[in-house]
């Protein structure tokens, strides 16, 4: 599949037939399949107003692992009806909830991180089952998603206000942050578990309530993490989960943004999505914390070490199968060092990297979510071959499924191609040459979006130049990993509003009051 005539590094194109074999198919969906009729933490109907409930009529709808389509389960299929009884719980709970003292609240969240972490292989077996990412990489989802817990039981206790002094003798000034009352959590299907604790701990931790819709690919782990809230004892009311089926999510979505009774809306999902539900929650004025999606240009300059990139590019690009909304999506390489970079990188992809079953330990790269994600890889390496790319490894479909793609690298790469101008959520890498700082900034600013960027410097003025001038929320310098939950979350431009994580992950669930003492 390398296209004739390429400047493409002959040793590169060399390696090619290195890749790892996969594991037999057979084994993934009886493994995906056991992991959850085992499960001690499987779920399957709404948890609303802390009880486990049917959805209107007991719709139900299929959970499939992504590999082979196989049935995990049947669950709760809720619609507009169960939603706004959701809400009606969050609402009828926040009363109490908000009443409490941030220790108590901060005692119920740390119970739900230890019932998090006593669970943890279970969680972990439930999210390669539904997700299809490697069990190495879904434990390591669960503790993230733990730490979150962790991070917020902590800043339960530290909502703090203000005194502030006045010109007037007779008057004090007092600022006070008070929970903004019942939020609308909708949270994606490639961090099941981190998206959903991220959200939902900092909301809960400050006095909110919440409704979780999880994405329909994967309630399973959402609905596992009501489970242990209710083993925790959070009360009745406080958090609320109604998993919905692909039909029913835009009306459940929209009950969700515009019923007067939510204060707030917390969203992880594509950018068109997100204006949508920023249009149903305009006419109510609610509050809304979007993380939307990303292009994250990966800048190796010449000066770089190369070694340290090729470690930071093959861990950025290729967790989760490039399925991440930070991972990167252009890789721009300075001329000085490119061919050298591009052989590097993939004598890393071919040593590295294993397709296969979640639930084979040596597997680095389980399959897409679904046939519409491996048709949008294919599409962008069509696209970008068609107007002169060079297909240096990978570019297809992996013998191992429909839904399995083989690690992929382009070479030859321009601006004018899709996969430089749209997110890919897959295991596509194309790399693209340049000369100047100057040229590399104006490319990676060149998106309407701007989640993360990555960039690898060993010139110290040039690294504050160009961390100054990325127009993104997230700077990776010499770091291929960001995300931890001490630090802000969160993009400029159309990739989102509001910050999640560290102490400023709590800003989305509150209100600031202004209480003027007088006649003193």
């Amino acid at each position: 599949m390398l296209r004739r005539g390429c400047p493409t590094l002959r040793a590169a194109a060399r390696l090619r037939p290195r890749l790892q074999a996969p594991a037999p198919a057979p084994a993934y969906s009886s493994l995906a399949a056991a992991s959850v009729e085992g499960s001690p933490l499987l779920r399957s109907r709404a948890y609303v107003g802390g009880r486990w409930v049917e959805a209107e009529g007991a719709a139900r709808f299929a959970v499939q692992e992504p590999a082979s389509g196989v049935m995990l389960a049947r669950v709760a299929d809720c619609g507009p009806e169960d939603a706004r009884a959701a809400v009606r719980a969050a609402h009828q709970g926040l009363p109490a909830w908000r009443a409490a003292t941030g220790k108590e609240r901060s005692n119920l969240i740390r119970k739900w991180y230890d019932l998090m972490i006593k669970n943890k292989d279970e969680l972990a077996k439930l999210i390669t089952a539904e997700n299809g990412k490697p069990l190495k990489e879904a434990l390591g989802e669960t503790l993230y998603a733990a730490s979150f817990l962790e991070w917020f039981s902590e800043e339960a206790r530290r909502v703090y206000g203000d005194v502030v002094p006045t010109s007037s003798p007779n008057r004090r000034i007092l600022i006070l942050k008070q929970p903004i009352g019942v939020a609308s959590i909708i949270t994606p299907w490639n961090f099941p578990s981190a998206m959903l604790t991220r959200k939902a701990g900092a909301a809960l931790a400050v006095g909110c309530t919440v409704v979780v819709k999880p994405a329909e690919d994967t309630p399973l782990s959402a609905l596992a993490l009501a489970e242990l809230a209710d083993q925790a004892g959070i009360p009745a009311g406080v958090f609320n989960v109604i998993p919905s089926s692909k039909s029913k999510t835009p009306a459940v979505g929209e009950v969700l943004c515009t019923d007067p009774l939510v204060a707030a809306i917390s969203f992880t999902g594509s950018t068109t999505t997100g204006k949508i539900l920023l249009r149903h929650a305009c006419d109510t004025v609610k509050k809304a914390s979007m993380e939307l999606g990303g292009l994250a240009p990966f800048i190796v300059f010449d000066s770089a070490d190369l070694d340290q990139a090729v470690v930071g590019a093959m861990a950025s690009k290729f967790r989760n199968s490039g399925q991440t909304c930070v991972c990167a999506n252009r890789f721009l390489v300075q001329e000085g060092i490119h061919d050298a970079f591009v052989e590097k990188m993939v004598k890393a992809m071919h040593s590295e990297l294993r397709v296969g079953s979640g639930f084979d330990e040596q597997t680095t790269q389980g399959p897409l979510i679904n046939e519409r994600a491996v048709e949008k890889v294919e599409h962008q390496i069509s696209d970008a071959v068609s107007r002169g790319a060079c297909i240096v490894t990978g570019g297809k479909r992996h013998s191992l499924g429909a839904s399995f793609f083989e690690p992929t690298l382009l070479s030859n790469v321009t601006t004018d191609m899709l996969c430089t101008q749209e997110e890919t959520f897959g295991p596509l890498a194309p790399v693209l040459k340049f000369r100047t700082e100057e040229e590399a900034i104006a490319i990676a600013n060149a998106a309407n979006v701007g989640l993360a960027g990555y960039f690898y410097s060993g010139d110290i003025a040039q690294i504050w130049r160009v961390a100054e001038q990325l127009e993104v929320g997230i700077v990776g310098i010499n770091e291929g990993l960001l995300s931890t939950p001490e630090a802000p979350f969160g993009g400029v431009k159309q990739s989102g509003l509001g910050r999640e994580g560290s102490k400023y992950g709590v800003d989305d669930f509150l209100e600031i009051k202004y209480v003027c003492f007088g006649g003193l």
